[in-house]
């Protein structure tokens, strides 16, 4: 526990940062995506088009998603209790009041002045990037975790395996 306690902090300013910006350019990256999809395929494009709203939610929510489920865990643990995880998000929503207070009292910094790199996620290859960043994350820690189960299941069939030719070799030299 005092490995996570040192780095609890780290990890919750990590999400807080990465929660927030994502919540604050999810719609221009959207948005500036949709023109070049409509270009490609118009009737894909006209249904993207029409549902903007819902396909920012769901981008955002996917980003919210991998923060609230890999952050409690790598701060508390695979064996977390349901009340430990809601604490560890509720930190996390908290921290988002305290950091911007801290941003603006004691650095002078405004959130509106982040809103300045809204502009790099006009340009569509950087939009899609950004955008399939939370998708690409899942993917990954999914494929990690498979991988670890595999290699577990693997030794644990290796030591069974070892165990049962052991045991008839070990009482043939007992009896000798």
């Amino acid at each position: 526990m005092g490995k996570a306690a040192l780095t609890a902090p780290l990890y919750i300013s990590v999400a807080w940062i990465l929660m927030t910006s994502y919540q604050l350019f999810t719609e221009t990256a959207v948005t500036s995506v949709v023109p070049y999809v409509n270009e490609l395929l118009p009737s894909v494009g006209l249904w993207l088009v029409h549902r903007l709203d819902m396909i920012v939610f769901v981008t955002a929510f996917a980003w919210v998603f991998i923060l609230s489920s890999v952050i409690p865990s790598v701060i508390l643990g695979k064996e977390r209790g349901v009340l430990a995880q809601f604490a560890v998000c509720l930190s996390l929503t908290f921290s988002s009041i305290i950091i911007l207070d801290v941003l603006r009292v004691y650095l002078g910094i405004q959130v509106n002045q982040v809103f300045q790199f809204n502009a790099l996620f006009d340009n569509p290859v950087l939009a899609v990037g950004y955008l399939s960043l939370p998708y690409a994350l899942m993917f990954a820690l999914d494929f990690r975790s498979r991988n670890r189960k595999k290699k577990k299941e693997t030794l644990e069939r290796l030591t069974e395996t070892y165990l049962e030719t052991a045991e008839p070799i070990e009482q043939k030299y007992q009896r000798a």
